[in-house]
């Protein structure tokens, strides 16, 4: 129990550094922020007339904001500690894997919850949002269950500068490109050919999107969402340990041929 507490610390002590991190680069922060609130104004404004419609777009723009953070901050996370010069010492110290993980987990979660918080108030000024049907107990279960979806990518995406110093960071975009496309972020997935409709089956993006505007816009339940619910806890599941594995090799193959510390 007390090595499991001591592992709990350790992660945080990881979380508490990412947010100096933040703060070391708030300009940089801030100004992100506001190309994020710009972005899910111009996806809001395409559908100026129809207050449903621009709610099911305002929806749709927050939550692939708040999901994309999980992911992005995850996958990231060696290509952030190669540019900051901590990635052989981080690596060599003497903590479990899962421990470093988990910290970078936990901060993004906290971190896109805070970002997202943020946007929808800056947006909120400029469009009359009506959430008098919303589910918020339902939306923030929808949440909770597809971060680890996300996160199990991002872990899996994370190899990806592992293998490529010189570009795997930019690579992880790749995945994150694929979610956009195939999830309904901005559109039914019934527009799209029918050849690509049944990939977007195995997305947790798809079925996140669809609870979570069935809880925001027609005041669904926990259990009308259920559904929804058990495909992401199975693709959670399935997800973390695949990616905590995969992760553990591309590691193990960075150290072998000397490209952990390489930067290009």
């Amino acid at each position: 129990m007390n090595s499991v507490i001591a592992e709990l610390h350790a992660s945080m002590a990881f979380v508490v550094r990412n947010f100096y991190l933040v703060k070391r680069h708030a300009a940089w922060e801030s100004v992100f922020l506001m190309y994020n609130v710009v972005n899910v104004l111009t996806i809001g404004y395409i559908g100026y007339g129809d207050p449903q419609k621009i709610l099911y777009l305002i929806v749709g723009a927050l939550l692939w904001g708040f999901l994309s953070v999980l992911f992005h901050d995850v996958a990231e996370a060696v290509a952030w500690e190669r540019w900051e010069g901590t990635i052989e010492y981080t690596f060599m110290a003497p903590i479990h894997r899962i421990t470093y993980l988990l910290g970078h987990s936990i901060f993004a979660v906290i971190y896109a919850i805070v970002r997202s918080t943020i946007i929808l108030a800056l947006v909120a000024l400029f469009f009359e949002i009506d959430f008098a049907q919303a589910n918020f107990f339902s939306a923030f279960a929808i949440i909770f269950f597809a971060s680890f979806s996300f996160l199990g990518m991002g872990l899996i995406a994370a190899i990806l500068p592992l293998l490529s110093p010189e570009r795997g960071a930019q690579a992880s975009h790749i995945f994150q490109a694929i979610i956009l496309l195939i999830s309904g972020i901005y559109y039914d997935i019934s527009v799209l050919p029918k050849w690509i409709q049944p990939v977007s089956l195995i997305s947790p993006g798809t079925y996140t999107l669809r609870a979570m505007r069935r809880a925001l816009l027609e005041n669904a339940s926990v259990v009308e969402l259920r559904g929804d619910i058990i495909i992401l806890v199975i693709i959670g599941f399935i997800l973390i340990p695949t990616g905590m594995w995969v992760f553990s090799r591309a590691e193990h193959h960075a150290k072998v041929t000397g490209k952990l510390k390489r930067n290009g």
